[in-house]
């Protein structure tokens, strides 16, 4: 007998997902069962939150639709973190939910699902007749392309279970219901109503987002800025898309290094090129007081997050409009990009603050570099968020081998991108950089590293304590009790998973560790134990601190 999950299954492998994260339980555990009979890569989490964030990585690495699958109920409540930041990342998904039975009149995990889904800001489709569960799912994949977000689909396992009486053929695969539309060319009035103020300014960043990313645009960002004498920025999604300029002032925003502010600070005018114009871009509109901004970008916005964004704007993809200014616009002498600025952006350090540093505890920079030096190119790394992810995000790695997801700045979603970006870029290591009071929110993930043989070296900056909140304590005169843990010994939680673990004590010890994972890319947790007086300039600039 042919089962509706059965077909269901065929209608998802046709997606060509590549690989679904699941936590099975009553309500999915028949679907996705059929799913990996049908060819589709499955790793099993121990958490649900870490199925649908790794799903968001995996979708952010092969630019397709990210796949996960929970049951009901709990199963979809735990989803409540992820579900926010992959809206705001505008990641592609599509969550496979069980719902409750509809022909039990009580049932233990029955909730009303879609609220929790909607308030995140994704979509909820209820798939309530059987007959049309796989163009609903079909439709689901199509949904998320369009909209760049999360559809949660409601599946009533006794329906799942119903013997198959629909058609016989699939629907066609969401792929082939997507316009073939090209990128979007500037309107050559707009353009010509612009290139007179790029012309006019004196001093002008360009910088690149995520849409500059996904429209493969940096080659001509990198001549337009050459053409206006420039320096360079980008946002920090899209970190290290300019990574061969040596001109590249690094991120802009609130993790931009000494020298982008200072330079940025001079600027009057900002080519944002495929960026959102993010509050934190702007680093609230401190970190250019003096520049007009000109968006270009396929949906130009003058407000964005509560602040104005931009007063100029040029509708075009972001490649094309890239190339249209440097023709629109007349070539300039160099006077800002140069070997001077570039030896500067080599060798000034991104924050040359002083702390003092108690014995046997890193200085948090000092681990970043040595972890910059000592691990090769061509490996993935994956930034987490918290306190550490701004040293992190100083290390000098193309956007390709740099992974940065942090638009909802919740902790804990390390361990589960790390895993997103090991399915998604198969046999080559992974580095995940994280705190330790991120990766003890779901520790339990190092389990499935093990069980599915990821070769994921997690780095920790192990601090004893939530980084930020301690230092934002302290500078508003309060206790630190409740932010203070004590430095787990993470090295020895990752052995009790069956992993490898040391504690780093030693900087000079790291070449040899990385060397050994690197002939057994097995699983292994290095545990640095770093001082917690060291503070960002971020939280320094926040909250007054000197």
């Amino acid at each position: 007998m042919i089962h509706t999950y059965d077909i269901l299954a065929r209608t998802i492998a046709q997606e060509n997902p590549g690989t679904c994260f699941a936590l099975l339980g009553d309500a999915n555990m028949a679907l996705a069962t059929r799913l990996a009979e049908e060819g589709c890569g499955f790793i099993y989490v121990r958490h649900e939150h870490c199925a649908v964030a790794a799903a968001m990585a995996h979708a952010r690495k092969t630019g397709g639709v990210g796949l996960a699958t929970v049951t009901c109920g709990p199963g979809v409540t735990q989803l409540m973190t992820a579900l926010p930041a992959a809206v705001r990342a505008h990641l592609p998904l599509v969550v496979l939910a069980g719902e409750a039975p509809l022909k039990a009149g009580w049932y233990n995990q029955a909730i009303d699902q879609a609220p929790f889904v909607t308030a995140c800001g994704a979509a909820y489709v209820a798939a309530h007749w059987p007959a049309r569960m796989p163009v609903v799912i079909r439709d689901a994949f199509a949904q998320a392309r369009r909209e760049r977000r999360p559809v949660v689909v409601g599946l009533p396992f006794d329906l799942q279970e119903l013997p198959w009486e629909g058609p016989g053929d699939l629907p066609a695969p969401s792929a082939s219901l997507i316009p073939a539309a090209g990128p979007i060319p500037p309107n050559p009035d707009d353009l010509a109503r612009i290139a007179p103020a790029v012309a006019n300014a004196e001093r002008i960043i360009v910088m690149a987002g995520m849409g500059a990313v996904e429209a493969g645009a940096g080659e001509a960002i990198q001549a337009l800025a050459r053409h206006l004498d420039a320096p360079t920025a980008t946002t920090l999604p899209a970190r290290g898309l300019l990574h061969g300029d040596p001109c590249c002032l690094g991120v802009a925003g609130g993790f931009s290094p000494a020298i982008a502010r200072e330079v940025m600070g001079e600027a009057d005018l900002i080519i944002a090129l495929g960026c959102s114009l993010a509050r934190h871009n702007a680093d609230a509109g401190k970190l250019w007081p003096r520049a007009r901004v000109l968006q270009v970008d396929v949906d130009p916005v003058s407000q964005s997050q509560g602040r104005l964004a931009a007063d100029l704007h040029l509708r075009a993809d972001a490649r094309l409009g890239a190339e249209a200014l440097m023709e629109a616009v007349p070539a300039r002498q160099p006077r800002q990009r140069g070997e001077d600025l570039a030896r500067r952006i080599a060798s000034e350090p991104a924050d040359s603050a002083r702390f003092d540093i108690a014995p046997g505890q890193h200085d948090p920079r000092d681990v970043v570099a040595a972890l910059d030096s000592a691990l090769p190119q061509g490996w993935q790394m994956v930034n987490s968020s918290g306190h550490c992810s701004y040293f992190f995000a100083q290390m000098n790695r193309p956007h390709d081998q740099f992974l940065t997801i942090r638009e909802f700045g919740a902790i804990g979603n390390g361990t589960s991108f790390a895993m997103g970006v090991a399915a998604a870029c198969r046999g080559t290591p992974v580095v995940l950089f994280d705190g330790d009071g991120s990766l003890l929110m779901h520790v339990q993930e190092l389990e499935t590293y093990v069980r599915h043989r990821l070769p994921i070296l997690t780095v920790v900056l192990n601090d004893g304590a939530y980084g930020s909140e301690i230092h934002k304590l302290r500078a508003d005169g309060l206790s630190d009790a409740g932010a203070v843990f004590g430095q787990t010994d993470l090295a020895a939680i990752a052995r009790g998973f069956g992993a490898a673990g040391t504690r780093v004590t030693d900087l000079a010890d790291l070449p040899g560790l990385v060397k050994a994972f690197a002939a057994d890319p097995r699983p292994t947790v290095l545990d640095f134990p770093v001082s917690d007086q060291v503070v960002s300039p971020v939280i320094r600039r926040s909250h007054g601190i000197k």
